[in-house]
């Protein structure tokens, strides 16, 4: 029950604030006002590659990931009728400069970093993992080990508590905005931040005892416990968010429309029965891809950035 009060508080909050005051980049346009970069109406800006790169975010180790998303990148080829390949980028920084300088044409990006991407890489996010009945999305937990000495969040005054990296919500922006306006808890002065740079690097560390407390995605958690990776007994969940959209789908910007097209076809006519995205994205409870719209489903997340102070700098 104390978490549950916690958690609608702290979405009381968020929810209170007024809109971020988000803006593309420059370089791009935004005539309808959907918050996403506009098609160029020049056909020379458009790309069409002969080999299409996709990039799923690097919540964990991408080696792991390559091999789930085959049967998904062989849809889109047949689709699309161009080779597409796996490109395992190794942070949110690389795969949205990837973006940027028109090298990686289709990714998921997690929750956190679909606002600079879609600023400054002109991602046109448009699908979500769901379940088969619709519903989506993850909560932010901050987990610790037995033992520690930590079962509430005040606990974790005068330790250590480690984030993922900077750009991602649930590892660092939402439990930023939550400490400091339900708990009036501050990096530094109030704890000791650390920054593992993934997922399931903060958790192993939490399991390992190498961090008193981390901030993770409870979506990356459940996948670790059912590939065996960590046992339910090797950790304890001391507070748990609102739940939070989950990574964003979509294309870049000037991708040929009729690609862009193909692309979001691929997404929703994947037939999942049967594969590895099944086995693998069904321990969090996903099953099939459903339409979002950035404008809509990431105000939230443009909230807590607000929250947070966050600026779009494209530099």
């Amino acid at each position: 029950m104390l978490k549950t009060l916690m958690a609608t508080a702290a979405t009381a909050a968020l929810l209170a604030l007024p809109a971020t005051a988000f803006e593309l980049d420059e370089r791009y346009s935004d005539a309808d006002g959907d918050l996403i970069a506009d098609i160029p109406a020049d056909e020379s800006q458009w790309l069409d590659p002969s080999v299409l790169i996709f990039a799923y975010t690097p919540v964990e180790d991408p080696a792991v990931y390559a091999e789930v998303w085959q049967p998904f990148l062989d849809h889109m080829s047949a689709l699309t009728g161009k080779d597409v390949q796996f490109f395992p980028v190794q942070s949110n920084a690389a795969q949205i400069e990837a973006m940027r300088a028109g090298r990686l044409h289709v990714a998921g990006f997690n929750t956190g970093s679909n606002p600079l991407a879609v600023a400054c890489a002109g991602f046109r996010p448009f699908a979500m993992m769901a379940a088969e009945d619709g519903s989506f999305g993850y909560e932010m937990e901050i987990i610790t080990y037995p033992g520690s000495g930590i079962a509430t969040v005040e606990d974790i005054k005068g330790r250590q508590l480690a984030f993922t990296s900077e750009t991602s919500n649930s590892g660092f922006k939402a439990p930023s905005a939550i400490l400091a306006s339900e708990f009036d808890m501050i990096p530094e002065r109030d704890f000791t931040p650390a920054f593992s740079g993934a997922h399931d690097q903060s958790i192993l560390g939490v399991v390992n005892k190498d961090y008193d407390a981390a901030s993770i995605a409870n979506s990356v958690r459940k996948r670790m416990v059912s590939r065996d990776v960590i046992s339910e007994d090797s950790y304890e969940i001391v507070y748990t968010s609102q739940t939070f959209p989950t990574t964003g789908y979509g294309t870049v910007y000037n991708l040929h429309p009729d690609l862009q097209e193909k692309v979001r076809e691929a997404f929703f006519t994947f037939d999942w029965t049967g594969t590895s995205m099944e086995t693998e994205f069904q321990n969090s409870g996903e099953a099939q891809f459903i339409p979002i719209t950035f404008q809509k489903n990431w105000a939230v997340i443009r909230q807590i950035d607000e929250a947070n102070g966050v600026s779009y700098s494209c530099n």
